[in-house]
């Protein structure tokens, strides 16, 4: 039961998003309830979870569940996996799209409690949430990870900062990995990597884009498009990579 209701366990697929409280998070978890399926949203603020259940309709409002939790936290995201499964009877996807930056993010300026910080959100807690929800996956012997990376996964930017690079260049190698060894499991695992993308993440950086440049970024539902794309395949077809920016140099 919640709020009164009880809830169909079986009437859709299930997510669970990370950073679903806002940016790309909150456009992947709009999208697939649209779509039919229920999601536990992950993020630190309930408050943030509960204004991305606000934007959908009220019959959908009723497919999306917030469940506060610091993913970079193994304690918090064990107990999240418990929350979750006396929520829902399985997981079907778990869509990683939490992720931060700093402001100093150069090599010279970076300080520890930053790059720590910024490592637990952006690739301890990609490990964390994996090894919390695979075991079910592998029991049914289907499922789907998508991690939502960037293009400084795949090329070193001075403008995305060294603890960033190392987070989604470490994001890059589990993904490659997972994949290697979980696909005999019926287990797909996707990459996206989204050049300059209009989210709150731009407030991070030490200048931030003026409208004209954000207006020209890829949009956070034109990744959620990508991610719909990777689930809507049969199970035995993966997009393993792919990759989405803006036509232009956008700053």
């Amino acid at each position: 039961m919640e709020g009164g209701k009880t809830l169909n366990r079986t009437s859709s697929k299930v997510a669970v998003i990370t950073g679903a409280g806002s940016g790309i998070g909150q456009a992947i978890a709009l999208k697939l309830v649209r779509e039919g399926w229920s999601a536990a949203l992950i993020g630190r603020r309930e408050s943030a979870l509960r204004e991305t259940i606000a934007l959908a309709s009220g019959d959908e409002q009723d497919r999306l569940h917030p469940f506060p939790c610091d993913a970079g936290d193994p304690t918090a995201v064990k107990a999240m996996k418990a929350a979750v499964f006396a929520q829902f009877s399985r997981v079907d996807a778990l869509i990683y799209a939490a992720g931060t930056n700093v402001a100093r993010r150069s090599l010279s300026e970076l300080d520890q409690e930053d790059y720590r910080s910024l490592l637990a959100a952006n690739i301890d807690g990609v490990f964390f949430c994996t090894q919390a929800f695979i075991s079910d996956m592998r029991s049914r012997r289907e499922g789907t990870f998508i991690f939502i990376n960037s293009e400084a996964g795949l090329r070193a930017f001075d403008k995305s900062g060294v603890a960033y690079v190392i987070s989604k260049f470490g994001m890059t190698g589990f993904a490659q990995y997972l994949r290697d060894t979980e696909s005999s499991h019926g287990i797909r695992v996707t990459t996206i990597y989204p050049g300059d993308v209009n989210t709150p993440l731009l407030q991070k950086r030490p200048v931030t884009p003026p409208p004209e440049a954000c207006a020209a970024m890829v949009q956070p539902e034109e990744v959620a498009e990508c991610a719909w794309l990777a689930l809507s395949f049969k199970s035995t077809t993966v997009i393993r990579d792919l990759t989405i920016a803006p036509r232009g140099i956008c700053s």
